[in-house]
């Protein structure tokens, strides 16, 4: 993609996204079914596992693309299911004008992929409400200080949080925050491993140790059908 930064004016209602393309969700509630993806630039964190860093400077090359153009572009592939990721899709200060648009889409299922430090409540209302997939960031991340747990009180059946485990304590955490805040009543409560630092056998393990039938592990499809680190996927 091209950069068209310097072309725009600074208040124009366009989207910097740095990717889209069709894949398989690798992972939350609709993990294997095909999908639309529009990765916006531009992060508030900056995860010691994070395998999307060209997308979290604020000048990651990348289109400037209108609610239109990319409304567009999810109607021309077919597609029923379109994720919002990042970066962090909630810096996007035009995100409800695309979210209504893509609301015109018939049978469109949308989803945003958060990272859970930024408030989801103004997203929450009827009409064109998104499905969540809200992580929280365990302490191998270095950013569990930036968590807004607030945001659990919005949270919906067809929402998600997702915990990405790095080593036994991550777990133990991930236990903490999932039972204080009861979150397997409210909605999905996913475990990931970080990719190459944590055996998935051992998050079995302690889910069935600890009794934790409520908490699914998940591991990333993505990572498995195409290379770790391959773009657009």
């Amino acid at each position: 993609m091209s950069d068209r930064i310097d072309r725009l004016p600074p208040d124009s209602c366009t989207y910097p996204v740095t990717e889209k393309f069709i894949s398989i969700n690798g992972e939350g509630q609709r993990a294997g079914q095909i999908a639309a993806f529009i990765r916006f630039r531009c992060c508030n964190l900056n995860c010691s596992y994070c395998d999307t860093r060209f997308s979290c400077t604020p000048d990651a090359p990348c289109d400037f693309l209108s609610a239109d153009e990319i409304a567009a572009f999810i109607r021309q592939s077919g597609v029923h299911c379109v994720t919002l990721t990042g970066g962090e899709p909630l810096l996007q200060p035009h995100l409800r004008e695309l979210l209504l648009s893509l609301a015109s889409i018939p049978s469109l299922q949308v989803e945003i992929e958060t990272n859970g430090s930024l408030p989801i409540e103004a997203f929450c209302g009827p009409g064109c409400r998104p499905a969540f997939t809200l992580d929280y960031k365990l302490p191998s991340s270095g950013m569990e200080n930036h968590m807004l747990t607030e945001n659990y009180r919005f949270l919906q059946p067809q929402d998600t949080v997702k915990f990405v485990a790095g080593s036994p304590a991550d777990l133990q955490r991930m236990e903490e925050i999932a039972k204080k805040y009861r979150l397997e009543q409210k909605c999905r409560v996913l475990v990931s491993p970080v990719f190459g630092s944590i055996e998935p056998a051992q998050i079995v393990d302690f889910l069935i140790s600890h009794q934790l039938s409520e908490i699914r592990l998940q591991l990333q499809l993505h990572k498995f059908i195409w290379k770790p680190d391959k773009r657009g996927v």
